[in-house]
């Protein structure tokens, strides 16, 4: 994967960069995996505004994702490595023995042809999905459950993993890319390997209006607003807000913790990922 860029003959293209996508084969969907998908511009059910500077973007196809990779101990061949405009990881599509096409995640050094299977006593080589009891420690996974059948949950972006550190007894304990070490039942499911699209976080927008394609709308900050409008806006000149860093709804932004004491997972953290 390479990352271009361009010579700076326009203000934009002096910091804009392209991922080249060289590992796509194809850029369009296949079309009985995919289906609508309609926009809410950040809305819930009622019509509130929920999440914030959202609205527009490109027109999108949703595709239809195996995270689970259901169908076990039938090998599959990749027929295509594909974009998903709704994701960073690129998708492969999986014809199986049977005929069925399905899509799964691509990993960083999957290509057309390989083969690829979903089972509890397959071998742990890129791409297959197994328990992660069965995979040797210090090896790298992505699209792991959180309950058994529950399907892939974590570790799902661009270029992302997580390292088996050690096994004891019926758990195993993986380090995530936030740097959090965290125990995980041994009967649940992971998939083998880095994903694709690694590159990916190397790439410069360059443009308000490339932004505005991807559906997100201007972030204005708090203390250039009105009073009415925000805590911290306000005052003469160029004023802090003078007041601690909030949310619009008058919450700390900076160092207040708001996770849950009694949170049920809170057994599994070995170590918390800022230490």
């Amino acid at each position: 994967m390479a990352i271009k860029n361009y010579k700076p003959t326009t203000p934009v293209l002096r910091y804009k960069t392209v991922n080249t996508k060289d590992a796509v084969t194809c850029f369009e969907g296949f079309k009985p995996l995919t289906k609508s998908l309609n926009k809410n511009g950040g809305r819930n059910n009622r019509g509130r505004i929920t999440v914030r500077h959202r609205g527009g973007g490109n027109k999108r196809k949703y595709r239809i994702i195996d995270f689970g990779r259901t169908k076990r101990d039938v090998p599959g061949r990749v027929e295509e490595i594909e974009y998903d405009p709704n994701r960073t990881a690129f998708l492969a599509r999986i014809l199986y023995k049977d005929g069925e096409r399905r899509y799964i995640l691509a990993t960083a050094n999957m290509k057309r042809g390989k083969e690829v299977i979903a089972s509890e006593n397959c071998e742990p080589v890129e791409g297959n999905h197994m328990p992660i009891s069965k995979i040797p420690a210090g090896k790298i996974i992505h699209n792991i459950e959180l309950t058994k059948n529950g399907g892939g949950k974590i570790v799902r972006s661009a270029g992302s993993y997580a390292t088996i550190v050690a096994k004891e007894g019926n758990m195993v304990q993986l380090r995530l890319p936030s740097g959090e070490l965290r125990n995980f039942h041994s009967f649940i499911y992971a998939t083998v390997g880095q994903l694709s699209n690694v590159d990916n976080m190397n790439v410069t927008g360059g443009s308000a209006g490339r932004t505005r394609w991807k559906g997100r709308r201007p972030h204005v900050r708090g203390v250039v607003k009105n009073p009415v409008d925000h805590p911290m806006g306000g005052g003469e000149g160029k004023s802090s807000g003078g007041r601690d860093p909030v949310s619009p709804w008058g919450q700390k932004a900076k160092g207040l913790k708001t996770r849950k004491r009694k949170k049920s997972s809170n057994k599994y953290i070995v170590k918390r990922r800022k230490g």
